[in-house]
This record gives structure tokens, C-alpha cells and sequence, in this order.
């Protein structure tokens, strides 16, 4: 099974239903799932929307996993292929594929996405689509990746005040204490 478009729709109209702030910027992905759900395909010439599925690691000491990603340290980001069966699970591919994490685990009541952020073509590596980020928060004990991983510079745990990404950090602060 791999994932679908009636599963991006239904993450989105979730996600959408929890942030209503953010409808206008995501509708465009939203009305392109719902074109290939219904035309069971792309119809878009190619510049439909291209869902990346990310996965925020977060230990007991609220650092964030981050993979050696050109030159420096990057948040764990892969396109579903056709062995994921859900967005998060392809998240999670990337995890194990790359440094070995397979323990991780989500809160009770976050396993949706915690983030939807779209990045415009041209602010991206993706050619003329938009990119649009799926980041599910996981749990994890700073010991579930391999010490020869964070040796070897392929991983590291990155305090969160250092993440560069601002919405990132602004609602990984908010599942773990409550802010805003």
C-alpha cells in the first residue's frame, strides 16, 4: 500500500480544522488532492503540489534529531514512496534508513501533523511546484540513535533554541510546555 490522496486530504482537512489561521495558505494543496482523488491522477501538468513527509525528533532533553544534510544539519524530510502507508510512516523511513532510529513514539492525541508548511517554487530544489512540508512530532530517548551515528557526524541532537526554523521551534515549544 503507499499513501494516497484521500489520506493527504484527510490529514489536511484535520490539520486545517485545528489551525483555521493557516486555510487560505493551504487550500491550493487541499484542491489538488482532492483533483487527483477524484480524477484518480494528476492533471496538473506536473505542477500539482509536492508533499514531503518530516519528522520532528524530540528527546528528553527537548534537543531535536537532525540529519548531516549539506554541510550542516537539516530536519529529517523524505517524499512518500510506495512501501509508506501513511506520511508519518514515511517520515519515519527516512529515520531508520539513514541513522538507525526506530523508537520513537507520538503523545497520545499528536499523531496527526503538528505542521504544514509550504515553501513557494523557486524557494526550493523542486523545480516549479510548491513543496509542502508534513511534519509529525515523535518522542524519543536521546540513546535510540546510534552513538556511531551522532560519532560519525550523520546525526546530531540539536538544542531546540538552535533550529533554524521558526514555526518549527514556535510549536515543538508549544507540544512541550504549552506555549505559544
Amino acid at each position: 500500500m503507499s499513501v494516497r490522496e484521500d489520506q493527504i486530504i484527510r490529514e489536511l482537512s484535520h490539520y486545517i480544522h485545528e489551525h483555521p489561521d493557516e486555510k487560505m495558505a493551504l487550500m491550493p494543496v487541499y484542491d489538488a488532492a482532492v483533483d487527483h482523488s477524484r480524477n484518480r491522477g494528476c492533471t496538473h501538468d506536473q505542477r500539482c503540489p509536492l508533499v514531503m513527509a518530516g519528522a520532528v525528533v524530540v528527546d528528553e532533553q527537548a534537543r531535536v534529531l537532525c540529519l548531516r544534510h549539506e554541510g550542516g544539519y537539516a530536519l529529517a524530510e523524505a517524499e512518500p514512496e510506495d512501501q509508506d502507508n501513511s506520511l508519518s510512516e514515511a517520515a519515519l523511513r527516512l529515520l531508520a534508513e539513514e541513522v538507525g532510529v526506530w523508537d520513537v513514539w507520538t503523545e497520545p492525541g499528536a499523531e496527526g501533523p503538528f505542521l504544514v508548511d509550504v515553501t513557494r517554487p523557486g524557494q526550493h530544489g523542486y523545480g516549479r511546484r510548491l513543496r509542502v512540508g508534513m511534519r509529525y512530532l515523535f518522542r524519543a530517548h536521546s540513546g535510540a540513535v546510534f552513538p556511531s551515528m551522532i560519532e560519525a557526524g550523520a546525526a546530531a541532537w540539536v538544542p531546540l533554541p538552535e533550529i533554524g526554523i521558526p514555526s518549527v521551534r514556535r510549536r515543538v515549544e508549544h507540544h512541550l510546555i504549552g506555549t505559544r
